[in-house]
């Protein structure tokens, strides 16, 4: 596993497919963006939800997602819902 899975929230199957996107350092993740990111996933892998979006948040602000602010969690869930339609 390389550097990416050393942040919270990125296990080896996430960080495959941030690998897969082109993303593959933190500073890469972090200049992307998560919703830049989660986009780059969703085209490969349509089973990405909102739990992996904010998984993503988390992991460049290097906190577990749960612990995101309650702002942070609205902004992405917008977000994630601006998607579906």
């Amino acid at each position: 596993m390389g550097e990416l899975s050393k942040l919270p929230n990125i296990g080896k199957v996430l960080e495959n497919q941030l690998n897969d996107v082109g993303i593959n350092t933190v500073d890469d993740l972090i200049d992307h963006g998560s919703k830049e990111a989660w986009l780059k996933i969703k085209e490969v892998d349509d089973s990405a939800c909102l739990n992996r979006l904010m998984a993503l948040e988390g992991a460049i602000q290097n906190i577990r997602w749960h612990n995101l602010s309650d702002e942070d969690k609205d902004d992405l869930r917008s977000f994630y819902d601006s998607q579906k339609e």
